[in-house]
């Protein structure tokens, strides 16, 4: 039994372009319009899932998805830092900082470590491996980059070495210990498109 999972990342928002730990704050009117025309772009799936954030919510809905939240696909917990940029968090507690981009074992601002998020998305990878059919998660670029480090055995440091860029889409095929790995591809409407018969994708223009 071979299973596939699609990772998306969301769209832009006040948040991601200020480089602010989220606060909970919505798309941004080109994040949504973009999610909106690429709506279509992802193949059917037999389950979809989010992280339970608004920026996940919002881009599911754009993108004509209706899934649930799951809880172990929640963003890396910073802590007291949340809502606060890493400009800020820099300024007040630079060593903190250094210590949080080069261990990934700190989770000294009283939340999670970049060690057990990985390990938190590869409990669930090794779940959904054992699930028939594909799943469509719209996920927090973090819980992405997460499932990269799990899916190809990187040591935990290497999470910040990756880029996740909003409205993109990894996917996943395989099972627990032996995926294989697509990386992030931009969510656009020409992919809605393809993803319609002939007819359709003509009267779309």
């Amino acid at each position: 039994m071979t299973s596939r999972v699609t990772l998306v990342s969301p769209a832009t928002s006040p948040s991601l372009r200020q480089a602010r730990f989220d606060d909970g704050a919505s798309v941004d009117d080109v994040g949504a319009a973009r999610a909106r025309a690429a709506a279509g772009s992802l193949p059917s799936a037999a389950a979809v899932v989010l992280s339970p954030s608004v920026r996940c919510r919002e881009t599911a809905e754009a993108l004509g998805l209706a899934g649930a939240p799951a809880p172990e696909l929640a963003a890396l917990d910073v802590g007291h830092w949340r809502g606060r940029t890493l400009d800020e968090v820099g300024a007040a507690e630079p060593e903190a900082v250094g210590r949080w981009l080069t261990d990934p074992g700190w989770a000294a601002h009283g939340g999670e470590s970049v060690r057990d998020l990985c390990g938190r998305i590869g409990r669930w990878l090794d779940t959904a491996g054992g699930v028939d059919g594909r799943t469509v998660a719209v996920v927090e670029p973090e819980v992405v980059r997460a499932a990269v480090v799990h899916v190809l055995g990187l040591p935990a440091a290497s999470f910040w070495r990756l880029d996740v860029a909003p409205l993109t889409a990894t996917e996943l095929s395989g099972r627990a210990g032996r995926w294989n790995l697509r990386l992030g591809r931009p969510l656009t409407a020409q992919d809605a498109d393809r993803c319609l018969a002939p007819d359709q994708a003509a009267g779309s223009r």
